[in-house]
């Protein structure tokens, strides 16, 4: 993977997590180049925490690591899509999925 193509238009680019197994997104996150590289190398998945802003190893202190079976770009090569086997609950809040708050859902 040329990783120079990533991030020509941004240092920072997100990436979407999806379960390999069920497909369901488990979260979304922000990378860039230094933790690409880190997850490359080590297989599980790196962020940079815009808050904090620093490098994170997601299940570092709760032993909730994200092992990345698959990385993909979209068309425009400005978004990641990790295929992960997530260890435990991928939600700070405990949760499987970040994805638990329903804002709008059509009524069948």
């Amino acid at each position: 993977m040329d990783l120079h193509m990533l991030f020509q238009k941004s240092d920072l680019i997100p990436v979407v997590i999806q379960d390999e197994e069920t497909m369901e997104v488990l979260m979304v996150g922000f990378t860039n180049r230094e933790a690409v590289e880190l997850t490359l190398q080590t297989k599980t998945a790196w962020f940079w925490s815009r808050s904090r802003q620093t490098l994170w190893n997601k299940g570092e202190s709760s032993g909730h690591f994200l092992h990345v079976k698959k990385v993909v770009t979209d068309c425009d090569t400005d978004t990641l899509l990790y295929l992960c086997r997530p260890v435990g609950p991928t939600c700070h809040t405990g949760a499987k999925s970040c994805f638990f708050n329903t804002i709008w859902e059509e009524e069948t």
